[in-house]
């Protein structure tokens, strides 16, 4: 491997068969490929073509002979209070019981399983079996309500649904059952069997014939021998549905090869996380980085993942630092939502532990922000920030600082350059050329999309194509849907969403930009822009603010003082033109179970609309207080 960033990059994109039959000895294979890549019918790619690997093989199968006593798994679940580690060894049987138990409910090659689980155990010992015996699994996260379930289940059509009584949350139970038996008596094609995993959590009435117990089912096939398929590269490895999907769920299609080559890559080139080392991402195993770096990418790469079950803030806002002391995390993956929630914490909960072993800390999912970037850096004492930039559908990052191939410095709020395998473009969003330095354009790629990302839409390859690759007129490039800047240095910033754009009397404003500038007030710890409906301007810009001191704003003058303070730090930081027409002060903002900010919602109740789908919504109240502000 070159120890130049802009070398790797530039082979990657100009001989990128040669650069990615490299790659490929990072994983076994049953077969060679006959090809690199085919692209013959752009913009479809397909990578490795003829060559036979499993994504199960080269998660636990092929680390057995050298590191089968290693901690393969921990499962660490402060709701319930439940810690298990799991070897290699350990981690091979679980696996192979429950591929035994998928081929007796008649799981065959090619069929999908739908798992719509809590953080357990269990859930990564189901995808892993799904890996194994060639089933696609379509992972559903446990926060989307039945109608939601059912639309995914009508769509991926699976032979199995794999569930549990309930999850846990905030020292809550979350039952899960009822929402199963609705789904399935709403959908069209629901599934003929669903394995249940019984945690005691909560009552559940099985449906005769359909519902199966998990526990009894492990007994009788624990001991069960289950030889991994020998899966075509370019077979599908799992269906993942995009969130917030609007009409018919959109299901991002993965292959098999491809994905394992591009975690294997990432592993030592961005995330420069060994094998045998310890790697701790805190996303849910319901979204695209729970799939990516909590199971395949950690486990392919020989390491020990940790599966985490809980909150930041529980039992107190040290707990994700304790889990780093003890275990001796080296690699850690989290999001900026996260950080401005420890942000808003006591500071003594992020030095009373030892977390020397954490070399470097991920952030992604939202914009990282300068303020909240250097908060983290500096309370963590010495531990680098990676701001890392990508999407359910690339399935790995599209920019990000690349220390496993050389340490260079990085930018607060700055995902750094692009990686291998990215061709990037900044386009006009008018004019459709492509912008200079520090100019704001559309941020799209240039096919082939590199292994790991999407191969298409399930079931609708129409759709791939009219969704990612016709932004712009003339050119086939695949659109991000996100604005960004490079500057002069080759560093990019995104800027947000291109959907998300507040026309203020002719100027275009990214909601992201506003944000940023209203994060460096000190006392501001997070905050929502969106845009409202203006009779006279278009749009105005509207915030909602939590602050870290809540003293100035317990009367009505000082509510009024804070207020224009905010609006001056945005004065200042990007002109007049960019303040808020109001400033409003929430003590949380409504936010997903993944904890994506709800700003849609928020948008719909400012002008006086339905806020839209609230099934994923964590704490129903963050919309109350959000109604109230409008109201006061």
């Amino acid at each position: 491997m070159t120890n130049n960033v802009a070398a790797f990059h530039k082979r990657s994109i100009e001989d990128r068969e040669g650069f990615w039959a490299e790659q490929a000895s990072n994983i076994d294979w049953f077969a060679k490929p006959e090809k690199i890549l085919d692209f013959s019918n752009p913009p479809f790619a397909r990578w490795y073509v003829g060559g036979k690997t499993n994504l199960c093989h080269n998660a636990v199968d092929r680390h057995l002979a050298s590191r089968g006593n290693q901690r393969a798994l921990v499962y660490i679940s402060t709701e319930t209070g439940q810690e298990k580690i799991y070897s290699y060894k350990e981690l091979h049987q679980e696996v192979q019981a429950m591929a035994s138990i998928l081929k007796s409910l008649g799981v065959k090659r090619g069929d999908r399983v739908l798992i719509y689980m809590p953080m357990i155990a269990e859930a990564i010992f189901a995808m892993l079996a799904c890996a194994r015996i060639g089933a696609i699994h379509s992972v559903v996260f446990g926060g989307f309500a039945a109608p939601s379930l059912a639309a995914r289940i009508d769509d991926a059509q699976p032979v199995v649904m794999i569930s549990a009584d309930a999850g846990m949350r905030n020292g809550k139970e979350v039952p899960y059952k009822h929402l199963v038996d609705e789904a399935c008596r709403l959908a069209e094609k629901p599934p003929a069997k669903v394995l249940l995993i019984n945690r005691g959590l909560a009552p559940m009435t099985n449906v005769q014939g359909r519902d199966v117990d998990y526990a009894a089912l492990r007994k009788e096939h624990l001991s069960e021998s289950v030889p991994c398929e020998a899966m075509l590269a370019t077979d599908p490895s799992y269906i993942l549905y995009t969130s917030g999907t609007t009409g018919k769920p959109k299901g991002v299609q993965r292959d098999t090869a491809g994905y394992a080559v591009a975690l294997a890559t990432s592993m030592k080139a961005i995330f420069d996380c060994k094998p045998g080392e310890v790697f701790f991402c805190t996303s849910d195993i319901g979204w695209v980085v729970g799939h990516s770096y909590i199971v395949y990418g950690p486990l392919i790469n020989g390491s020990t993942t940790i599966v985490y079950e809980g909150m930041p803030t529980l039992p107190d806002p040290g707990i994700w630092w304790s889990i780093v002391q003890r275990f001796g995390v080296s690699t850690m993956f989290s999001s900026p939502t996260a950080a401005r929630v420890l942000k808003k914490q006591d500071p003594k909960f992020m030095t009373q532990h030892n977390t020397k072993s954490l070399r470097r800390l991920f952030l992604a999912g939202e914009p990282l922000d300068e303020p909240t970037a250097k908060w983290i850096s500096e309370a963590l004492g010495g531990a680098r920030i990676i701001d890392n930039y990508w999407q359910t559908e690339t399935g790995w990052p599209i920019m990000a600082a690349q220390h496993g191939i050389e340490d260079t410095p990085t930018k607060f709020g700055s995902p750094s350059f692009a990686c291998y395998g990215y061709d990037l473009r900044l386009i006009h969003e008018s004019t459709f050329e492509e912008v200079g330095a520090n100019e704001k354009g559309m941020l799209c790629a240039v096919p082939p999309l590199p292994p790991g990302c999407l191969q298409t839409v399930w079931g609708d390859d129409e759709r791939f194509v009219k969704t990612y690759f016709t932004s712009v007129p003339g050119k086939k490039y695949y659109s991000t849907f996100d604005y960004a800047t490079r500057d002069e240095d080759g560093y990019y910033f995104i800027l947000g969403r291109t959907d998300d754009v507040i026309n203020v009397a002719g100027h275009r404003l990214g909601t992201r930009e506003i944000e940023e500038a209203i994060q460096v007030h000190p006392n501001v710890a997070e905050v929502a822009v969106v845009g409202v409906a203006d009779q006279l301007k278009g749009q105005m810009p509207l915030a909602f603010c939590v602050l870290k001191n809540q003293a100035p704003i317990q009367t009505a003058d000082g509510r009024k003082a804070e207020e224009k303070a905010v609006m001056a730090t945005v004065d200042k930081e990007l002109g007049a033109i960019a303040r808020p027409s109001r400033v409003h002060f929430v003590t949380l903002l409504p936010k997903t179970r993944s904890g994506k900010l709800l700003r849609r919602s928020m948008q719909a109740l400012a002008e006086g609309r339905d806020a839209g789908d609230l099934t994923t919504l964590e704490d129903p109240t963050a919309l109350e207080q959000i109604k109230a502000a409008l109201k006061s």
